[in-house]
């Protein structure tokens, strides 16, 4: 169940409240005033609760999915008078997609989970392309929905969110894509920037000084880097040298890498676990490991063909902690039959918090106000919280890769200080 942060001390002692309490609250007091003046606000987007050292991603473009014996059925899941749409690619290339109904089952544990609640949530197929994500937006606003959640694919989103926008509904989509982030249309997601923020800042708190990237030529690296940059120059710490390769062929970039080794004491390598073990294969053709130079990562390598590659051993790597999602594919094993997929908690994510404010005043519930709370919520994989202009804040560990599996380094902050950047 997800859970929303509040700002009166005994409250912020215990950590969040549940959205039972929050909902209880609400009879006594709108949800606009419950939830205004949270967090301790200050300067910048800083998390608290973390030491003082300052799969997981969502596609944004279609995957192919494994084939199923039936597709995941539009419809409804509830039958309260607040209705909210949940817009998914339930097909793709006319077969059904796994992915899609992963996604609607968390949606349906989420609101067995939640309990009593205002919901109906409107579940339609958008056919994993744009037109479908447009008409499935517009249906859905003709059936009376005050909230869109989703669509998952970045081209999808855009196309939602025109419509959605237009009729003065907010948006919580499930891409990675930044660009398709904006007033009224925020992303749940787990966003590159945010990993890599939080691998650069902990590296840098704890000492290294001189960085280096290895990093493919695709999207996902393209956003990598950007941030790596930025963040390097945020932080004044020098970024000797920097090599591109394309997917799979890393070889001669890595054989440029180590001739910088001894200028070098942190190496960032924004690779999918996909593409890893051919990474990994040139690190040790080239004698680079982490004795020589600390290896820093994404979430992508918390995937355990990964974390069992030997020159790996000792990367850092900023993840969500794994209990929560542990726990939630516990209960979706228990419900369905089978694992979920590991976005799926996006889906179960937004229907709780859907349900926690669906008790609001009319107008209100899925104000800029309500959604983006300075103090966020507590989802399965942990606290967010949205930013006024889309992308979001997430509490994100920083974990050590060893004996083939990962340890805690650095523990996800339980809340925020501060105000969200983007305001």
């Amino acid at each position: 169940m997800l859970h929303i942060a509040a700002s009166r001390d005994a409250l912020w002692r215990s950590g969040l409240v549940s959205a039972r309490l929050i909902r209880s609250a609400l009879s006594a007091c709108a949800l606009g005033s419950l939830l205004s003046g949270c967090g301790q606000i200050g300067g910048g987007s800083r998390l608290g609760g973390a030491p003082s050292e300052a799969p997981l991603s969502a596609p944004t473009t279609a995957v192919q999915s494994r084939p199923l014996t039936g597709a995941a059925q539009p419809g409804a899941i509830g039958s309260g008078p607040v209705k909210v749409a949940l817009i998914l690619p339930l097909t793709q290339n006319g077969g059904p997609s796994s992915v899609g109904q992963s996604l609607r089952n968390a949606a349906e544990l989420a609101y067995a989970d939640a309990g009593s609640n205002d919901l109906t949530i409107l579940v339609k197929d958008d056919r994993s392309t744009p037109d479908g994500a447009r008409d499935a937006t517009q249906a859905a606003i003709g059936d009376g929905a005050e909230l869109i959640l989703g669509p998952l694919f970045a081209a999808d989103l855009r196309e939602s969110a025109k419509v959605a926008k237009a009729a003065d509904k907010p948006v919580i989509g499930f891409s990675t894509d930044t660009a398709s982030a904006s007033r009224g249309v925020y992303l749940l997601s787990f966003l590159i920037e945010s990993y890599v923020d939080r691998i650069v800042d902990y590296a840098a708190a704890h000492g290294k000084k001189s960085f280096a990237a290895l990093v493919p030529e695709n999207d996902y690296g393209n956003v990598a880097l950007a941030e790596y940059q930025q963040a390097a120059a945020r932080l004044g710490v020098r970024v000797e040298a920097i090599e591109r390769y394309k997917p799979g062929a890393p070889a001669e970039a890595v054989a440029r890498i180590a001739a910088a080794l001894p200028r070098i004491d942190a190496l960032f390598i924004p690779d999918s676990a996909d593409d890893m073990a051919a990474v990994a294969g040139a690190l040790t053709a080239n004698g680079i490991d982490n004795g020589k130079v600390q290896i820093l990562g994404t979430g992508l390598w918390t995937d355990p063909r990964v974390v069992k590659l030997p020159p790996l051993q000792g990367a850092w790597v900023s993840a969500p902690e794994g209990a929560g999602f542990a726990g939630f594919a516990g209960r979706y094993r228990a419900k369905f039959g089978n694992d979920p997929a590991r976005i799926a908690t996006l889906s179960y994510d937004a229907v709780s918090l859907a349900a926690a404010l669906s008790h609001g005043q009319p107008g209100q519930r899925f104000s800029q106000d309500a959604l983006t709370n300075a103090s966020g919520f507590n989802g399965a994989d942990g606290v967010f919280r949205f930013r006024a202009d889309g992308p979001n804040d997430r509490g994100l560990a920083v974990l050590q890769i060893g004996g083939g599996s990962t340890t805690v380094l650095s523990p996800a902050p339980r809340s925020f200080t501060g105000s969200p950047s983007g305001i």
